[in-house]
């Protein structure tokens, strides 16, 4: 907006006892204006400014001192958020800049994440409106008030006078009127009020307390100052008036907070002439005049006093608020204390307030709250209401494996895949590792077990080995039965590799061992079979197999049958080899770690190999129980089989029905009861003649000849 620089006071609009003082700078900016051209581009506003005149599009020459509109509603919505007030209402007058202030004040603090309860409007002609007033703020739930716009009318707010009991604390904008009712007292008691900052402007008191029309006669508007203030003519008073025997609520000559604006107006506009003065050389006087925008723009001073004077980019200056607390007096009158500062600088704000030092109306017993809902603690997530503001809520528990490390957090955080939320659910901690371990007393059974019966099939093979040239013994083919003994040890031992921290190498085996071994066993125990079985079968002149029952026959009929199962494994081993795994979804908070068989249909082959040539064995010695007790041990390995095979066929069920370290378990006992059950039936009765009934095992206890030949009829 262009306007012409004026070239005196009276001329320039700027009606205060700051103009004696700013004489000599307004005398040089005249040189200065004569000097560029008399036309200047640009106007500083140091009064109240309506905020449709904001938009630097529309008014880019218009920069404006008093800084209202979006600066004070940031400032209002740092004091809530200061004092972590997210639920208010705000009240403004009728006109149609309080109403665009409102608007401003009601963006700001929705965009920050603070609610609105309520939103009221004063009019000055209509009167009704006190009773919706006072029945807005009885039935609203929240603690602060905010008023938004021009209440220079104090009449607007004659309808605090009845409240009493409502327990509010009101914020009040820049240009609050000075005079209160005296009956609103107690309402307004513990408002909180922003004030522009107060500066010192050096030399400006003493002006001020010394002046008067006698000493200052060449300056005409002393004699209506004067007029108005001492309410006296010039001819009447007597020249001892001075502001200093005036109380400070009609004129403070300490408080120059609407004056600094004025001397921060002249003094910019004094720097950007200067500046644009500095350029004159490199640019001619029409081009010097239209830059005095640039150069205003681009402008930071320091005054006299140290206070930085610059505009933002909508031509604003970046002030600096005063937070007053306004303390109500029961003999109605009124102090505001300094409670704390509100700056702006860059795109940056910052605010101070030293929650000591404000006075809260007494009727709150304790630091006001204005929330629609109470904060969420670690642990609890906001659960909004249907219907209701974001800000009003239910605090809901986060569930297993989420948390929330802050107060009013909208959502619960996951916890990473290898921690787990703690039991308030405000943090994650590691996942218990679950294994069967050695320290579990289910691994320790296992262990204790597995030991005691490795020992005790040793002590069978030492039994065996000494008593070598027995009959009974040597009947029951005592090279397959070492080899049996040797597998029943190793099986025995097999557990070790389930218990205790999986690793790479024991997935890798573990599996493999216990498939092999125990097909060994197997083996071992259907070539004794087939061998007792063929060995009476032979004694048949002519028969075409009787030469086939050789030294090796037995040894090799093992190795060929255990050979299927060598081979599964191997393949097992090619194509898709177990692996250690970490798994997160069996058990709740806990991580197990476990060997994943990889492939599902060559873990059931080597389990159906295994199964099916015990079912075989079972068979075998079945149809050979009754041969003679004396030559045949068909009946105990029928036995052994039958617990063999009983074992393995539960097992299936368990083990598909279990999960992490008792699936491990429902395998460790498997093994350790079928490999038991061999020992038991095949060997306990061997090792009962050879200690207990040593008259029984000898050559001639053995069936003759005859014996045979009539048992087989």
């Amino acid at each position: 907006m262009r306007m012409v620089m004026p070239v005196s006071p009276q001329a320039a609009g700027i009606d205060d006892f700051a103009l004696c003082y700013f004489s000599n700078t307004l005398d040089a900016l005249n040189a200065l204006v004569l000097y560029a051209g008399l036309i200047a581009t640009a106007k500083i506003s140091y009064g109240p400014k309506d905020s449709s005149c904001s938009e630097q599009r529309k008014f880019p020459s218009s920069y404006h001192m008093f800084p209202g509109g979006k600066s004070e509603s940031r400032a209002v919505v740092q004091i809530l958020r200061h004092f972590g007030w997210t639920w208010v209402g705000i009240v403004s007058a009728d006109d149609e800049s309080s109403e665009r202030s409102s608007m401003e004040l009601q963006e700001a603090i929705t965009q920050n994440g603070i609610c609105i309860e309520f939103k009221l409007t004063l009019f000055h002609k209509i009167l009704t409106w006190g009773r919706s007033f006072r029945g807005t703020l009885a039935h609203s739930s929240c603690r602060v008030v905010i008023f938004a716009g021009n209440f220079e009318d104090p009449n607007l707010l004659s309808t605090l006078i009845d409240i009493k009991n409502y327990r509010k604390v009101f914020i009040f904008p820049l240009n609050l009127p000075h005079y209160f009712h005296p009956l609103a007292s107690f309402t307004l008691n513990g408002s909180l009020l922003l004030s522009l900052h107060k500066v010192e402007i050096p030399g400006l008191k003493d002006f001020l307390l010394s002046a008067s029309p006698q000493k200052y006669p060449d300056v005409p508007f002393l004699e209506s100052v004067w007029k108005d203030t001492f309410d006296c003519w010039l001819g009447v008073c007597n020249g001892s008036e001075s502001f200093r025997t005036l109380e400070k609520s009609r004129y403070d000559a300490e408080d120059f907070r609407i004056a600094f604006q004025v001397y921060a107006a002249v003094h910019a506009l004094a720097h950007a002439l200067n500046d644009m003065y500095s350029h004159r050389s490199r640019d001619s006087t029409s081009q010097a005049t239209w830059k005095m925008n640039y150069y205003l723009k681009n402008m930071q001073m320091m005054t006299l006093g140290g206070e930085e004077v610059t505009f933002d980019e909508e031509g604003n200056y970046l002030a600096k608020f005063d937070i007053l607390n306004l303390v109500m007096w029961p003999n109605s009158t009124k102090e505001t204390k300094t409670a704390g500062y509100y700056s702006q600088r860059g795109g940056a704000s910052q605010i101070q307030i030293d929650d000591s030092a404000v006075m809260w109306n007494p009727a709150f017993t304790q630091f006001p709250v204005s929330v629609c809902s109470v904060s969420c603690l670690p642990g609890y997530h906001r659960n909004p209401k249907e219907g209701f503001h974001r800000c009003c809520y239910d605090c809901a528990p986060c569930p297993e494996g989420e948390i929330t490390n802050a107060t009013d957090m909208e959502r619960c955080l996951k916890c990473p895949e290898y921690s787990w939320s703690n039991e308030r659910r405000d943090t994650c901690v590691p996942r218990t590792i679950v294994f069967l371990s050695y320290g579990d007393t289910l691994g320790s059974c296992f262990v204790l077990a597995a030991l005691f019966l490795c020992f005790l099939t040793c002590v069978v093979v030492g039994l065996f080995a000494k008593h070598k040239e027995t009959a009974v013994v040597k009947a029951n083919n005592r090279n397959v039965s070492m080899v049996l003994l040797l597998s029943l040890i190793l099986s025995f031992l097999c557990p070790l590799l389930f218990i205790g921290l999986p690793t790479k190498e024991s997935c890798l085996l573990r599996q493999v061992a216990m498939g092999v071994l125990c097909t060994i066993s197997v083996s071992s125990v259907f070539s004794k079979t087939v061998t007792v079985v063929l060995a009476f079968r032979a004694t048949r002149p002519g028969w075409t197999l009787r030469r086939c029952l050789g030294r090796h026959f037995s040894v090799s009929l093992l190795m060929v049958c255990s050979s299927g199962e060598v081979m599964i494994c191997i393949f097992w081993l090619t194509i898709s080899p177990p692996y250690l795994e970490y798994n997160t979804e069996v058990e709740i908070g806990k991580m197990i770690f476990q060997c994943n068989e990889a492939s599902v249909t060559a873990f059931y082959a080597v389990i159906g190999y295994m199964g099916c040539l015990a079912v075989l064995s079972f068979i075998v010695a079945y149809l050979a129980r009754k041969l003679p007790d004396a030559f045949n041990e068909a009946q105990y390995i029928t036995f052994g089989m039958l617990v063999f095979c009983s074992v393995w066929i539960s097992f299936i069920p368990a083990y598909l029905s279990t999960k992490g370290k008792y699936m491990v378990a429902v395998e460790v006992f498997s093994i350790l009861a079928s490999s038991a059950g061999l020992l038991g039936c095949i060997f306990i009765p061997k090792c009962y003649i050879i200690l207990l009934r040593p008259e029984l095992n000898i050559k001639s206890n053995l069936m003759t000849q005859e014996q045979v030949k009539q048992t087989l009829k």
